[in-house]
């Protein structure tokens, strides 16, 4: 397959195989272009997409291909940003043949902008590493270097299983009667420690199964369902709670509170919110939710159980799920029962001195300091 060229009424075509037509208008482009094109067939790197017209291999061409396959597998706010951040691609690079799209181009774009974050420029490489490796696996296409970004997490503030226990304590005290969830979801983040703030917001009514003792998170970071095992005492306390309709949120309003309507799920920030009235009541400063509930007690139960445990806890489902459910939600159990342990053992303890450390002194709010 050498191709040739031919004289047309307008210049010249060149014709190589079936599926390459082009036109020119002199015979030294016609030739030179053929020319090219031998070439590549010499050493192996001819692609007959590369010469279409309706330009396949183009960046803004499939990136919109792999954002209907993003569209349909992750959360519409995580969507919303990978397609805001790659569309900032589309208008410099255009539809410019991804192979033609090296280090140098993704170096010069992913460090374009002065006003990001190091780690929104991370995430930023992250998404169009995971472009072109969806482009090296559907077309067959090398993956191009990357230029390395680099930033250090933050650290998120801690505190000791005491603390988190009386923050609990005093938002079970200003919270209770008007919505006995709000203390109830704040000492589940801390209890069980897979659940994130996000994920528990969003349980539903028919992903917990009272009777098995279980919830069902479907659609967890993770992106497989993870399994909830419920001690005793929670189990009970469900059952305090009158049973919804299946596509109720659990985590609901029960009257209506400024915007919220009762029903309405609970909004992202809203256990949040009464945590940091309950640390103010304290005199406690720089303890998130989350740095409160799931991050200090998983230090502390790095103390008391093996890493296995550890990882039994976390509730993760598998395929095998239904083959070996109840020796995992045993061994889930007897750890989430360590932790349950850990938090009574304070809140029983008489205050004074600790043989391990310092207790940190929190303003109760009559104004008289005190110790947990």
């Amino acid at each position: 397959m050498k191709g040739n060229i031919y004289p047309t009424r307008y210049g010249y075509q060149v014709r190589f195989g079936e599926k390459l037509c082009k036109h020119f208008k002199t015979l030294e482009l016609a030739e030179r272009f053929l020319t090219g094109i031998r070439f590549k067939v010499d050493e192996g790197t001819f692609d007959i997409r590369d010469y279409k017209s309706n330009n396949p291999l183009g960046f803004a061409n499939l990136i919109d291909k792999w954002l209907e396959l993003k569209r349909k597998t992750i959360k519409p706010v995580s969507y919303g940003n990978i397609k805001r951040e790659v569309y900032r691609a589309i208008k410099g690079w255009g539809n410019t043949n991804v192979k033609l799209l090296g280090f140098a181009e993704l170096e010069d774009f992913i460090y374009s902008r002065d006003d990001i974050s190091e780690k929104t420029r991370a995430h930023i490489k992250s998404y169009l590493h995971d472009f072109f490796k969806w482009i090296g696996d559907r077309y067959d296409i090398a993956m191009p270097k990357f230029p390395k970004v680099t930033f250090e997490l933050g650290w998120r503030n801690i505190t000791d299983i005491a603390t988190q226990q009386a923050i609990i304590s005093e938002i079970r005290r200003i919270s209770y009667d008007i919505n006995p969830k709000i203390w109830l979801g704040v000492k589940w983040l801390a209890i069980y420690i897979s659940v994130r703030p996000g994920e528990l917001i969003r349980i539903q009514e028919k992903d917990i199964n009272r009777k098995a003792g279980f919830i069902v998170i479907p659609h967890p970071k993770e992106k497989q369902p993870k399994i909830i095992y419920l001690m005793e005492d929670d189990i009970e306390l469900l059952r305090q709670f009158p049973t919804g309709l299946p596509n109720l949120y659990f985590f609901r309003h029960q009257k209506g509170n400024g915007s919220a309507a009762p029903g309405q799920r609970f909004g992202k920030d809203y256990c949040y919110k009464w945590w940091k009235v309950a640390c103010k009541n304290l005199g406690i400063e720089g303890v998130d939710l989350y740095g409160g509930t799931r991050h200090s007690t998983t230090t502390a139960l790095g103390k008391v159980c093996t890493p296995e445990e550890i990882q039994d806890a976390t509730g993760h489902a598998s395929k095998a799920f239904q083959r070996y459910f109840q020796d995992k939600q045993g061994r889930a159990v007897k750890t989430t029962q360590k932790i349950q342990s850990l938090s009574n053992q304070v809140l029983i303890k008489v205050s004074g001195d600790s043989e391990n450390g310092k207790h940190l002194e929190f303003k109760e709010k009559n104004g008289a300091e005190g110790r947990t």
